[in-house]
C-alpha cells in the first residue's frame, strides 16, 4: 500500500494547532441521520450489578446499496460519537461505501443516561457485546444487499486516540467471538492511540500541557458527576476533596487513581496503567498473532501521546515478516490532526487501509 507524504495545511502548522483545529474551526457537517442502536452490556469491574446499555449510531453508505463492510468507530478520552473529527471520519467511510457504527462508550454523551459508571482503556466486558452485535448487523446488511455470494460483510474497527487502545485490548484479550467463532475484527486502525498509559500520563502532566489536561478533566469529571445512577459517597468525597485543593493536584493520573482504576477492579493506578497498556503484548509475537491486519498511525509532534511506543513497535516489526501489521509515523500531524492541503490526510490514509483490506 503506497502512502503519500503528509504536508501540513496552513495555518494549522505545528502539533498544537493540528490537534486543536477541529475545536478552533469545526467543519460544518451535514445533519446527523444515524439510526440509534442500544446495546446491552453487563456489569463491569467490581460493580457486577452495573448493567446498562451503550448507545451507538448506525450510518449507512451514501450511495452504495451493498456495503463494503461495517466499521465500528470509537472516540477518545472525554469524547463521543458526536465529535467533529469522529463524524468527519465516519462520513468519509460512508462516502467510500462502508456502513459505520459510531459507539458511545460507558458514560459518554449522548448515552450517559443508559449505563452507570465510566469506561476505561481496557473494558472488554463492554466491547465484546458491542462486537457481537456488530457481527449481527454485518449479517443483516449482507442479507439485505441481495448478494448471495457473500455470507457476511467484513467487520472493521477504527479507534481514535484511546478508542484505538480499547479496540486493541479487546483483540489482544479475546481472539474470537465465542458464539459465532468469528474473529473480533477483520481489520483495525489506531490513530494517535496510547500504547503505554504511564508514558502518556507523564506527557499530559507536563507544564506545557496544562490547558489540555484541564480541558480533558472537565469532560471526565462532568461525565462522572452527571451519572444518573449516582456516584458512590467514597468517590464523591475523594473527587470533591481534589476539586477543593489546588488545581495542579488534580491530574489525569489522580482521576484514574480515584475513579477509573478502582471501578474496573485494579489494585491502584499503577496496576491499571501496566495491565491496560497494550504495548507489552504488542511486543510479544504470540499476542500479535491475535490481531487482525492493523494500521498504527502516530505523529512525532503529538503533544499528548509520545511516539516512542509506536517507534518501538515499528522497529520490532521491521525485523519480522508480520506483514499484517503496519506502523506509520509522520513528522507532523499533532494528536489525531493530520490536516493536510487537501482535507484530512489521516482520514484518507485510514480509508486507503480499509480499501486495501477489502479490495
Amino acid at each position: 500500500m503506497d502512502i503519500d507524504q503528509f504536508i501540513e495545511r496552513p495555518p494549522w502548522i505545528g502539533g498544537d494547532l493540528q490537534t486543536l483545529r477541529d475545536t478552533l474551526r469545526p467543519e460544518k457537517l451535514p445533519p446527523d441521520k444515524g439510526q440509534e442502536l442500544k446495546i446491552e452490556v453487563p456489569g463491569y469491574g467490581i460493580n457486577k450489578k452495573a448493567n446498562g446499555k451503550l448507545l451507538a449510531f448506525l450510518d449507512l453508505p451514501e450511495k452504495a446499496k451493498n456495503p463494503l463492510g461495517l466499521i465500528v468507530i470509537l472516540h477518545g478520552l472525554g469524547g463521543s460519537s458526536k465529535r467533529v473529527g469522529l463524524r468527519r471520519m465516519a462520513l468519509s467511510f460512508q462516502a467510500a461505501g462502508y456502513a459505520v457504527l459510531r459507539l458511545n462508550l460507558r458514560g459518554a454523551d449522548p448515552g450517559r443516561h443508559l449505563a452507570p459508571g465510566t469506561y476505561a482503556a481496557k473494558c472488554n466486558s463492554d466491547l465484546i457485546p458491542v462486537l457481537v452485535k456488530a457481527r449481527e448487523v454485518c449479517k443483516r446488511l449482507s442479507q439485505s444487499s441481495n448478494d448471495s455470494s457473500q455470507c457476511s460483510i467484513p467487520l472493521l474497527g477504527a479507534g481514535i486516540s484511546l478508542g484505538g487502545t480499547i479496540l486493541l485490548n479487546a483483540c489482544l484479550g479475546i481472539n474470537k467471538i465465542h458464539e459465532s467463532n468469528k474473529p473480533l475484527l477483520d481489520g483495525l486502525v489506531c490513530t494517535s492511540s496510547p500504547l503505554d498509559l504511564a508514558v502518556c500520563s507523564d506527557k499530559i502532566e507536563q507544564p506545557r500541557n496544562k490547558f489540555y489536561q484541564q480541558w480533558i478533566l472537565q469532560r471526565l469529571i462532568r461525565q462522572t458527576l452527571e451519572d444518573p445512577f449516582k456516584v458512590s459517597q467514597e468517590e464523591l468525597k475523594a473527587l470533591s476533596n481534589k476539586l477543593k485543593a489546588k488545581s495542579t493536584q488534580l491530574t489525569i493520573r489522580s482521576f484514574d487513581s480515584l475513579i477509573t482504576a478502582p471501578r474496573w477492579g485494579y489494585l491502584d493506578v499503577e496496576d491499571y496503567y501496566l495491565n491496560a497498556s497494550p504495548l507489552p503484548k504488542l511486543l510479544n509475537s504470540q499476542y500479535r498473532k491475535l490481531l487482525p491486519p492493523t494500521l498504527f498511525l502516530q505523529s512525532l509532534d503529538d503533544p499528548w501521546v509520545p511516539a516512542i511506543s509506536a517507534q518501538k513497535l515499528g522497529e520490532l516489526l521491521d525485523s519480522t515478516s508480520e506483514s499484517h501489521l503496519k506502523v506509520v509515523i509522520t513528522k507532523k500531524g499533532g494528536h489525531n490532526g493530520f490536516h493536510g492541503r487537501d482535507g484530512c490526510w489521516g482520514d484518507k490514509l485510514v480509508n486507503k487501509w480499509f480499501a486495501y483490506l477489502t479490495g
